[in-house]
């Protein structure tokens, strides 16, 4: 017997309305990508911002589909030369600058919210959480360290685009884990 998965948006917002709910979801999503690139916290070796964290919870929250697509979204304001990346506009905008050394990161974040929400549709509990979490954290490294490694060579990609953010993604796989426990938590209530 097959259940259909109900995401904690879908048990806290019920509508007979989806398109409309999903449009302002994406654009609520876009705007908490935009505030977790542009918010830096002060982290050794190198700052962090919650970009990772958030990208693997709209995925939780909103589903696998809805979530990528607002990640898509956010690429595609991005694309247009909206400054909604992290060093945007100073690094600067646009297409030129997602082909640039973080243009992989950006395109894993897509893969990352669609692993972490077809991962929790599986189950809620604590291992798959960290599963979905961990998972979609590791394709976000995968693709950005392969396009990296293009730019700079693979050994390089490694030195500069991994090891400096293990502490920060450490921190952040744990946050998310536990952000996500409660989400669902709060959906088995509502």
């Amino acid at each position: 017997m097959s259940t259909t998965f109900v995401s904690p948006i879908d048990k806290l917002w019920p509508t007979e309305r989806p398109m409309l709910r999903n449009v302002a979801l994406v654009l609520f999503g876009t705007l908490l990508l935009y505030a977790s690139a542009k918010v830096q916290v002060p982290f050794w070796p190198v700052p962090m911002t919650m970009q990772t964290a958030v990208v693997v919870l709209i995925g939780m929250a909103y589903g696998w589909r809805l979530g990528a697509a607002t990640v898509v979204a956010y690429l595609a304001e991005g694309a247009v030369g909206l400054p909604v990346f992290v060093g945007t506009p100073e690094r600067g905008i646009g297409l030129a600058y997602m082909v640039g050394p973080t243009g992989g990161y950006l395109l894993g974040f897509v893969a990352a919210a669609a692993i972490a929400g077809w991962i929790v549709q599986g189950g809620h509990g604590l291992a798959r959480m960290a599963l979905a979490v961990t998972g979609g954290i590791l394709a976000i490294f995968v693709v950005g360290v392969a396009w990296l490694s293009v730019l700079i060579g693979f050994d390089n990609a490694i030195v500069h685009g991994v090891l400096p953010f293990l502490p920060s993604e450490i921190a952040k796989i744990l946050f998310a884990i536990a952000v996500g426990v409660g989400m669902f938590r709060l959906r088995r209530q509502a």
